[in-house]
């Protein structure tokens, strides 16, 4: 009992670590933070880092894979709760709460993909591999009839989105914002129409 319980602990500990590194590489970047910031965002100590992951780099990869997790759990949501009619509520959604929200709780598409973009080949392809489990999980469902059709779709309407809340996050205009915001959820809508 007692061993099921640290491995439980152990498990928890490493989620911890990866949520703190997902927050911190979104908010700060890949340079902006060091293994002692991240295990303090986590509340553990460097040792501890070290015990779940060998290096920043490792914390990273891992960050990647739960951040595109996330985003691939949450189309799976907006597709069981709206449809066919999936894309116009997610824009919605992705366009005013991801937009809005502190960079730190923003989506890992948008806020960690020019970062991977500086990244070595093997960081590339893990964010290539799970970015391709996005595109299926979008891709479900799809009234399409030709697999490159509904690929290009759905690689128009994700680059639509990231770029943007970039845009939008870095106007200080807030009508500039909101007009960016609203002229994608436009595009988007007027798509399923």
């Amino acid at each position: 009992m007692m061993a099921r319980y640290k491995q439980d602990q152990k498990e928890q500990t490493r989620e911890n670590i990866i949520a703190a590194a997902g927050r911190c590489f979104k908010k700060s970047g890949y340079n902006g933070i060091g293994v002692d910031g991240l295990a303090k965002e986590a509340g553990v100590t460097s040792g501890a880092f070290y015990g779940h992951f060998d290096s920043k780099q490792t914390a990273f990869t891992a960050a990647i894979i739960s951040g595109l997790s996330q985003l691939e759990v949450g189309i799976k949501q907006f597709q069981n709760e709206y449809g066919a009619k999936w894309w116009p509520e997610f824009a919605k959604f992705y366009m005013n709460q991801k937009r809005t929200c502190d960079l730190a709780e923003s989506c890992a598409l948008q806020s960690l993909t020019p970062e991977i973009g500086r990244s070595d080949e093997a960081i590339r392809e893990i964010f290539e591999t799970e970015l391709l489990k996005v595109l299926d999980a979008a891709n479900e469902g799809s009234s399409q009839t030709s697999k490159q059709t509904v690929n290009e779709k759905t690689l128009v309407n994700l680059a639509m989105l990231i770029g943007g809340v970039t845009l939008a996050r870095a106007v200080k205009d807030e009508a500039l914002a909101t007009e960016i915001a609203n002229a994608i959820q436009n595009v988007m809508l007027n798509e399923q129409k």
